[in-house]
């Protein structure tokens, strides 16, 4: 003879099942993000130079001014000046990092550490700062030939004497170090954020002593007006 339990599970139907999972997976999917979207009252996040200075939620570690020194002036080797850079190039550069666009272990974790509207509060901060930046680290000498190859190659969209345009940042009085290392990663297509590839496609035009000349040229243009720093 057969026993049956009296404890049985009340039947639920299959609609409110898939809908029980649905909601587990989104919440799983959302503990795991680290690209916050969503604003924070975090009180380290409520301006961009107080982001800037202390690394919003990243704390410390993550502070822009760790890198790119205390007025976005860089370190004058492997982090570029961010002062006066255009604020829709710096959001863009941080939207890209926190999705991977532009691989940077760093970079990738200060930008997930903020939300969507700290990294606008970021970008503008140091947008409105005076443009300043370190002084070159070397003054090599440039190949005079240098000037008529930037003007063959970058200056449509990055203008004259590096200034920038609409169609691309400014390249001036950045680190020679920082432009030869952006310049390799586009060749590479480890960099891979800008319209229609075209930095790759420049970039793979070019030899190794020309990488090195173009940024040894753009690193020796001073910023106008010039605040540079020793």
């Amino acid at each position: 003879m057969r026993t049956h339990s009296t404890l049985h599970t009340p039947h639920r139907p299959a609609k409110f099942s898939a809908k029980l999972l649905l909601v587990f997976c989104t919440v799983a999917l959302n503990a795991a993000c680290t690209d916050r979207m969503e604003d924070t009252d975090d009180r380290w996040g409520q301006s961009g130079e107080l982001i800037a200075m202390s690394g919003g939620e990243g704390g410390a570690r993550y502070a822009c001014a760790t890198c790119h020194g205390a007025r976005g002036e860089g370190n004058g080797y492997d982090a570029p000046r961010l002062s006066g850079l255009p604020v829709g190039y710096l959001q863009k550069q941080m939207e890209d990092y926190a999705a991977g666009l532009r691989p940077h272990d760093v970079m990738r974790d200060v930008a997930r550490f903020l939300d969507s509207h700290e990294r606008v509060r970021v970008a503008q901060h140091y947008a409105a700062l005076p443009a300043r930046a370190m002084r070159p680290a070397t003054q090599d000498t440039v190949d005079p030939a240098t000037p008529a190859l930037y003007a063959a190659t970058c200056q449509h969209c990055h203008g004259a004497q590096g200034v920038g345009t609409v169609n691309g940042p400014p390249l001036n009085a950045q680190p020679a170090f920082y432009l030869a290392q952006q310049l390799q990663d586009w060749q590479l297509s480890k960099r891979r954020n800008d319209g229609g590839h075209e930095m790759l496609k420049v970039a793979q035009e070019l030899d190794a002593v020309q990488v090195r000349q173009l940024s040894l040229y753009l690193a020796q243009i001073p910023l106008r007006p010039a605040l540079q720093d020793r």
